[in-house]
């Protein structure tokens, strides 16, 4: 999911919440009779699009801004579709939009909830330059009912965004490069339910990474500092992982916690062939109602290579980002996705989420999170190393919406050694 996708469900926040509510039922209720005033006409022609009572979709303008990125603007009607129990089951939010790297462009997406227990997604996009994506995920066993869960997912991404600064955890902002990543990627997981809390997960990732030379203007592209990047790079990893999850919610957990132990190969060519490295790691995810509608929620995550043989940038253990993915990147909400690179790293994010206002909407509700936040992490090359030394430092505050049970925007803005950054995603960063 892309950060332009949570700001449908931000941006309308206000606009959902402004639609009438019915008139009471109880007519003792009803307020005193009053002046009559004439009734407003409602807006017709161009602006009746705007308005979500006379627009046949929520009218959601798409204003996105990322360190990377740079900023996007462009409109997202969306339609959202609840069951009886005003519970939202699908949400279908194609755009149209500008950003002066790539030019206009479009996306289709559709979010299914089909139950608690299944979930699918489908997102295709394209601009004017460089850039073109494909996603498509399927989930079933979420809540663990049975004796298997399953995860699959295909992704054809290509971005002209990311950036590259070298390997290590001092890399200056001043040998910063561009480059265009396009990949391929298709993934299965199978989890056996051993029982409700416990998983054995087994993970099975085929990926094809070319790393081509940058399009950004007043950006170096990345071949004129770092020579030997460029190029594919095939990856076939098998992960196995032991999980244990007494979270009493997967989208909006308030009790509970989610421990991961990990272990990996993955080779260039065929199921053990030619290793490119192995890996070993852990990810700790705790969560505590502190008071009423105030909950702390604690991360922290470590990874080693400890084989590694001629292993690209990207497959390397990165920081940076919004979103933190288990075996994968870290979050650092002070810089863009993956400004730290080297083979090892550790990660750490304590969060206060405080529900500040509900909206009562005629489909749904809506909470609103005020989050202040702390990240720490760093990355380096020996495991003899000490994981909490040298940390890079991160304090923000993020701003949440939550249409329950299934769907969560965030935009958060942290503060580094660098300045200022802000992300916004689909689901809670960790």
């Amino acid at each position: 999911m892309n950060l332009y996708s949570c700001l449908l469900f931000l941006a309308a926040l206000p606009a959902a919440a402004s639609w009438a509510a019915p008139p009471p039922d109880d007519p003792t209720q009803a307020p005193a009779p009053g002046p009559i005033t004439p009734p407003v006409n409602p807006p017709t022609g161009f602006w009746r699009w705007f308005d979500p009572s006379t627009a046949p979709f929520i009218p959601v303008p798409l204003i996105g801004v990322d360190p990377d990125s740079g900023t996007t603007l462009g409109l997202i009607p969306t339609w959202v579709h609840t069951d009886d129990n005003q519970e939202i089951n699908r949400i279908i939010a194609p755009d149209v939009l500008y950003n002066p790297n790539f030019g206009f462009g479009v996306h289709g997406r559709v979010y299914g909830y089909s139950s608690k227990d299944e979930q699918w997604s489908v997102v295709t996009g394209i601009k004017e330059r460089v850039e073109r994506e494909f996603d498509a995920e399927y989930q079933r066993g979420r809540l663990r009912g049975d004796l298997w869960s399953f995860n699959t997912s295909l992704i054809f991404d290509r971005s002209g965004v990311p950036r590259f600064y070298g390997v290590g955890n001092e890399t200056p902002k001043s040998a910063e490069t561009n480059y265009t990543n396009q990949q391929e990627r298709a993934q299965v997981q199978v989890g056996l339910n051993v029982t409700h809390a416990w998983q054995l997960l087994y993970t099975a990732r085929l990926q094809a990474v070319d790393v081509l030379p940058g399009t950004l203007n007043k950006i170096a592209s990345i071949e004129t500092r770092f020579v030997d990047v460029l190029g594919t790079n095939k990856q076939f990893l098998n992960r196995l992982s032991i999980n244990y999850d007494s979270r009493d919610d997967l989208t909006v957990p308030s009790r509970g916690m989610l421990l991961v132990a990990y272990a990996g190969l993955a080779s260039r060519d065929g199921l053990f062939n030619d290793s490119m490295y192995s890996e070993v790691g852990g990810d700790g995810r705790g969560f505590w109602l502190i008071a009423p509608d105030t909950i702390l929620a604690g991360h922290m995550a470590l990874r080693y290579l400890p084989t590694s043989h001629e292993v690209p940038f990207w497959a390397l253990s990165g920081l940076g980002g919004g979103e933190s993915v288990i075996g994968g990147e870290q979050p650092l909400r002070g810089w863009g996705a993956g400004r730290f690179y080297d083979r090892d790293s550790f990660s750490s994010s304590v969060e206060l989420r405080r529900k500040v206002h509900t909206f009562d909407t005629t489909s749904t509700s809506i909470d609103l999170e005020i989050t202040p936040f702390i990240d720490v992490g760093r990355v380096f090359a020996r495991s003899s190393s000490l994981p909490f030394d040298q940390l890079h430092k991160v304090l923000g505050v993020g701003f949440r919406g939550i249409a329950r049970p299934f769907v969560v925007g965030y935009v958060d803005i942290g503060y580094g050694s660098e300045g200022v950054a802000a992300f916004t995603g689909l689901n809670y960063p960790f």
